[in-house]
């Protein structure tokens, strides 16, 4: 998977932007979709009723990465009903009551999905023991509350209700960013709008892909026209769509909507346009070293010639730290139009996930 988004050439080849390229959007949004990861999810031994199975509480599952908390919990609660609870002592027990936090006490958010609540795992495991950094095929351990929710620090209810709106509001704000208006989310029926979240619901790739391709920009199978100038990404968000090439295809969005988690730190929000101001294609690695210079420092430039070595090669960029998109080490050559095209959550933001380097 060494060839995410990229464009390679030879030099009797036109340029980057003139390449006609098959990127097999459809097959590549089906392997984001049917990913998945390893929970762990085990009661906390001082929340369960009595006489409840002591040995049975702990509970594994393959959890899809586009999935959110509040769609697991009918399968969990039958679980825990038919096996670890005694059914007279559980008749008190509300679901809208649970909540959900990791091994090291951190409260998992139920608006962010099963996988970039994984992914955010792992790089901050990168952090705190470089050396033993989570592996991406470790179950994620949870612990599952039963009672006295943290309100004021969830920030949402734990409802698959409140979850959907969450989602739609995502949704809308990517939309935005990518187009400039939010037309083409308000365009679709009501039950084009509840489709997507049912899509997500019962995981059904064509259900949701059946309305989000109205909304998800698309990645031509060939390019055989130049990008659009630079200045058609720098108009005003009120400025008109005139008709361009592919008007509708990814390298003709305004910006990526694009999300950058830190270990354990903020998460910035960054707009970036498919194009540079010089017309060639913006890259994973370009944008990384633009806005995160200290951990993805660029290049050193190559040393002079010399009689011993007329040809000298820069020396590599020290590796200090990794982008993880949808559980993947993402090659920094990557399109970033490609990536917001064909890696984005089902919400449409691209989640750029940056761990540490092991020491």
């Amino acid at each position: 998977m060494s060839t995410y988004g990229t464009t390679r050439h030879h030099p009797s080849q036109p340029p980057p932007s003139r390449v006609s390229t098959d990127y097999h959007t459809t097959l590549f949004r089906r392997l984001v979709w049917e990913g998945a990861v390893p929970l762990e999810i085990r009661v906390d031994p001082k929340e369960l009723p009595a006489n409840s199975d002591r040995g049975l509480e702990c509970y594994f599952m393959q959890a899809p990465r586009v999935s959110y908390l509040p769609l697991l919990m009918p399968e969990i609660r039958r679980f825990l009903m038919d096996v670890v609870f005694d059914e007279a002592a559980a008749k008190n027990l509300k679901e809208e009551d649970w909540w959900f936090e990791t091994e090291e006490g951190t409260l998992l958010k139920w608006h962010w999905s099963i996988g970039l609540i994984y992914d955010n795992h792992t790089i901050s495991a990168s952090v705190r023991v470089p050396s033993q950094a989570h592996s991406m095929s470790t179950p994620l351990r949870l612990i599952l509350h039963l009672a006295s929710p943290p309100t004021e620090k969830l920030l949402l209810s734990p409802s698959a209700e409140s979850c959907k709106q969450a989602f739609m509001g995502q949704l809308k704000e990517a939309d935005f960013i990518r187009w400039g208006n939010t037309k083409r989310i308000t365009g679709l029926r009501k039950a084009e709008q509840d489709g997507l979240w049912e899509g997500i619901k019962d995981h059904n790739f064509d259900d949701f892909w059946r309305v989000a391709s109205k909304v998800m920009p698309i990645v031509p199978s060939t390019r055989s026209q130049s990008p659009p100038p630079a200045s058609m990404h720098s108009r005003p968000p009120s400025a008109d769509n005139t008709a361009v090439p592919d008007r509708d295809g990814a390298y003709n969005v305004r910006s990526v909507p694009v999300r950058v988690y830190l270990p354990d730190g903020p998460v910035l929000q960054e707009l970036i346009p498919p194009i540079l101001e010089d017309g060639t294609l913006n890259t994973l690695s370009h944008f990384l070293t633009t806005h995160l210079p200290l951990l993805f420092p660029q290049r050193p430039p190559a040393p002079p010639p010399s009689r011993t070595n007329p040809n000298p090669q820069a020396p590599p960029a020290p590796e200090l730290a990794f982008p993880l998109i949808q559980g993947v080490l993402t090659p920094p050559d990557s399109e970033v139009a490609w990536l917001g095209a064909c890696l984005a959550g089902a919400d449409g933001w691209l989640n750029i996930c940056i761990g540490v380097s092991r020491g």
